[in-house]
């Protein structure tokens, strides 16, 4: 009991105030069943070289995507990112305090995310973006929770196949809002907002104008998620939105088994004030030399509380910096050649698994992922069953779906492995 802070007394005195008779009292609903018999089955005492070769060999039972065919989308996707990445962003220039408050010794931070705010904005065609959020996730309900305060409307559309983490994400948001809800469909005349996942969850490009004309008609928002923004380097960037949030993590950043995320969050200049998160801008010193300041913050509440517009209260600054060196180093004609290779390899992906005559190619219109039917009743097993070769493919829908992606990093070799393991399989 030495590393706990809390004495015997003061256990007792909340035990009483919440109205239990011991600890054990506050696990009562968990099934007995869950519980373990005494010791967990771990050593209990080794030396530090034990250690590290014992927790090595447990990491050496995962297989990453480096480790064999990997076709796993699903919103996170397996990108290369340059040793240079990791080498600029660890430089003493950025190694200044987290969160820039004092402008003075915080420019390399701030410049730095003033580069992030650029590139996001160009690449969704918007006028103004922030200097990130926490993941895609959050970044579309803070976007949902924007709209409802423009618009004075409580009511949500997603209009396509969004992201099931981002829809639970923003129902859980929505579901602690009085009025509030989150529907599918088309906007009325209480809709808040069209949420819009670009391209949707099966992979699925489209045109944004008859949703842009379906919301003008209804006085709605129109919200646009990017879940691969790699994608924006050949799709039109969707500058017909009022908001584009998702997440920028396939640029810069490792898988890393999920996460941290990086979301990003654009939006017009005339709905500033309502946007989350912080904003970086540049301005000229006493000595008129250039320099950056946060020019807005939601971390205002804690002084006006009240009138904050978010509980977004910092920032992903290490992974915005990685993005940014990552996208510098690429520049427009490389982020769209990057965009190139991640739809070739598609391509191919997608011509070599419809060779089988048994699998079906249900999303036609696609980036660098779709979903294929297989007939079978559980695509999970197939999943399962090629897994245990040593070929990560893809990720299991409903019934006999399968959603498969494909990346620079996808070779030719791994598409044969996978189009000969799945034939087989399905013979």
């Amino acid at each position: 009991m030495r590393y706990l802070p809390q004495t015997k007394n003061s256990r007792a005195a909340m035990l009483q105030a919440i109205g239990a008779k011991s600890v054990d009292e506050l696990y009562r609903d968990i099934p007995k069943s869950a519980f373990i018999d005494g010791l967990a089955d771990i050593p209990l005492h080794m030396g530090e070289l034990e250690v590290e070769r014992r927790l090595g060999a447990y990491a050496n039972e995962n297989h990453a995507a480096p480790d064999g065919p990997f076709f796993l989308g699903a919103g996170c996707y397996y990108h290369h990112i340059p040793a240079t990445v990791d080498h600029i962003i660890q430089r003493s220039e950025f190694l200044t305090a987290y969160t820039p408050y004092q402008p003075e010794i915080a420019q390399g931070t701030l410049n730095a995310i003033f580069e992030f705010q650029t590139f996001i904005a160009l690449l969704t065609g918007q006028e103004i973006a922030n200097a990130s959020l926490y993941d895609g996730a959050t970044a579309t309900a803070e976007a949902a929770l924007m709209a409802m305060r423009l618009t004075k409307r409580n009511r949500i559309v997603i209009g396509n196949a969004l992201h099931f983490d981002y829809r639970g994400v923003l129902q859980s948001y929505a579901g602690n809002l009085e009025g509030a809800s989150v529907v599918d469909g088309g906007p009325d005349a209480d809709t808040a907002c069209v949420i819009l996942q670009y391209p949707d969850f099966y992979g699925a490009a489209f045109a944004l104008d008859a949703w842009r004309k379906k919301c003008d008609a209804a006085g709605a928002l129109l919200v646009v998620v990017v879940n691969e923004i790699v994608a924006l380097g050949l799709l039109p960037a969707p500058d017909c939105a009022d908001i584009v949030c998702g997440e920028a993590r396939s640029i810069g950043l490792p898988m890393s088994f999920g996460g941290p995320h990086l979301g990003f969050f654009a939006t017009k200049e005339k709905f500033v004030r309502q946007m989350p998160g912080r904003l970086c801008g540049m301005t000229k010193d006493a000595q008129g030399r250039r320099s950056f300041v946060l020019t807005l913050s939601t971390r205002e509440q804690h002084i006006r509380r009240e009138k904050a517009t978010s509980n977004i209260c910092t920032n992903q600054g290490l992974c915005a910096l990685a993005f940014t060196v990552h996208i510098a180093l690429l520049g427009e004609n490389g982020f769209r050649r990057l965009a190139v290779l991640n739809h070739e390899a598609a391509c191919r992906l997608a011509d070599a698994v419809t060779k089988i005559k048994s699998v079906k190619l249900l999303t036609q219109n696609f980036f660098n992922e779709f979903a294929v039917e297989l007939p079978c009743g559980n695509s999970a097993n197939i999943v399962e069953m090629l897994a245990q070769r040593g070929i990560i493919a893809g990720y299991a829908l409903d019934g006999g779906q399968l959603l498969l992606a494909a990346t620079e990093m996808t070779t030719d070799g791994d598409i044969a492995a996978l189009y000969s393991a799945l034939k087989e399989v399905l013979a």
